[in-house]
């Protein structure tokens, strides 16, 4: 008898589309590319020096991570509230494994936020568990309705399933919100009454961008069930030296819960790179010149994201205040009788592909976050439009206007364009 085969993983959404505007660009098509989040700036200098300097480490180390790094991400998390102790922390190769190894150690069915990050339930999936889906409520991305879970987790465990933990995002990708703190408070509520893990993802934390905004950690209010995971990739535009950091609860499920997740890690990773801890125990110290670079990267992510919301506004697309990350949620739902007419578009699938082919704007359907097909969301991520070189990168993180840099206002005029042709009432009819 043939070997019984389990279904194809397929490949993550962002990834995916980045590697097919890629080879657009490579035939030679122009292409603006707003499809991942990955973060296009210079690496700050101190931190190529640092990471030059310890390439001479090359042992393994301790799975849960070096001393020192552990040491300087307690003080990051006591700097923000959360009382740390370096045993309570844990390194991975990312925050993406981690994310997978806790779910690994955690057990059981996981609630994912709809929309949420494509890799959620995937992650979920790929453990063997199953992903139940909650909305979130309107304008509070990542973090599901506290309502909605209380009813999804009853409903699951009468049907025999074993939810066991909820995941949230704060800031949210990919809508760019940040939900309220009463939405985090009463969510904590509800996952103590069910006894859930929480899981928060806060990569995006040091990328609010609104004054009056505050992303406020479930940590704050259920310390004794909320993992907190983040890392460097966001807040540094370090994604390729695959470095994250997870915060255990200080409690008896705290400790069991890192002792199944160093045991996952000496099975999978055995440990990060070790040169690359080095560079990230000196970024989560925070010394003068990282806070004032990641101060830096935060303006540039709001002048530009700012400026491409106030595009989709005027296409007549409903976009949400600008207030965090580098992510826009915009819905052409006004449009919808046009976009079918004009073009058969009656999906966000069918409108991400129109964009692109027919003017080289790279997006993301509402459906790769978990959406129905039908909705015409899509999500923007600016983080790419700041130029093609270090040396226009770094103009844009120190310009006094970024927009007004010839290569940004290419870009911007580019999906201006773009936006005006696609909901024009002179739209061509027949495709």
């Amino acid at each position: 008898m043939p070997m019984s085969i389990s279904p194809p993983v397929t490949m993550s959404a962002t990834l995916a589309a980045d590697e097919a505007i890629a080879r657009r660009r490579q035939a030679g098509e122009q292409v603006i590319p707003m499809t991942s989040g990955e973060i296009g700036l210079p690496v700050l200098p101190v931190l190529r020096e640092k990471l030059a300097a310890a390439a001479h480490l090359n042992s393994y180390g301790p799975v849960a991570g070096s001393t020192r790094l552990r040491t300087a991400v307690a003080g990051y998390w006591r700097r923000r509230g959360l009382e740390t102790w370096p045993d309570q922390v844990v390194c991975g190769p990312g925050s993406k494994p981690l994310l997978f190894g806790l779910l690994l150690a955690v057990g059981g069915d996981v609630v994912v936020p709809v929309p949420s990050w494509v890799s959620y339930a995937a992650q979920a999936r790929l453990v063997g568990a199953r992903p139940i889906p909650v909305p979130v409520l309107p304008g509070q991305g990542g973090v599901p309705d506290p309502v909605r879970l209380r009813r999804a987790v009853t409903a699951a465990r009468a049907a025999d399933r074993d939810p066991r933990a909820v995941v949230v995002t704060l800031p949210d990708n990919p809508t760019g919100d940040v939900a309220q703190p009463d939405t985090v408070r009463r969510l904590c509520a509800v996952a103590r009454d069910l006894d859930l893990v929480i899981v928060s993802d806060e990569i995006y934390r040091d990328l609010v961008l609104a004054p009056a905004t505050r992303a406020e950690s479930p940590a704050l209010h259920a310390p004794e069930r909320t993992v907190v995971t983040t890392g460097l990739t966001k807040n540094l535009a370090l994604g390729g030296w695959r470095l994250g950091v997870a915060r255990l609860p200080d409690s008896e499920l705290g400790r069991s819960l890192g002792e199944r997740l160093t045991g996952v890690a000496s099975q999978i990773w055995s440990s990060a790179s070790a040169p690359a801890q080095e560079a990230a125990a000196y970024a989560f110290d925070e010394p003068p010149e990282v806070t004032e670079y990641i101060a830096a990267c935060r303006r540039l992510h709001g002048e530009v994201a700012r400026a491409v919301a106030d595009l989709f506004a005027a296409a007549g697309a409903l976009v949400a205040p600008v207030r965090a990350t580098c992510y826009l949620y915009p819905d052409f739902e006004p449009h919808r009788t046009l976009l079918e007419r004009a073009y058969g578009v009656r999906t966000g699938a069918a409108l991400a592909e129109l964009l692109v082919a027919r003017h080289g704007v790279g997006l993301l359907p509402a459906s790769a976050f978990g959406e129905p097909a039908g909705s015409l969301r899509v999500r923007a991520a600016t983080s790419r439009l700041y130029g093609d070189t270090d040396e226009e990168r770094h103009a844009a993180l120190t310009a006094d206007d970024p927009c007004r840099l010839p290569w940004v206002r290419e870009s911007l005029d580019r999906v201006a364009e773009a936006l005006t042709d696609l909901t024009s009432e002179t739209a061509p009819h027949d495709r």
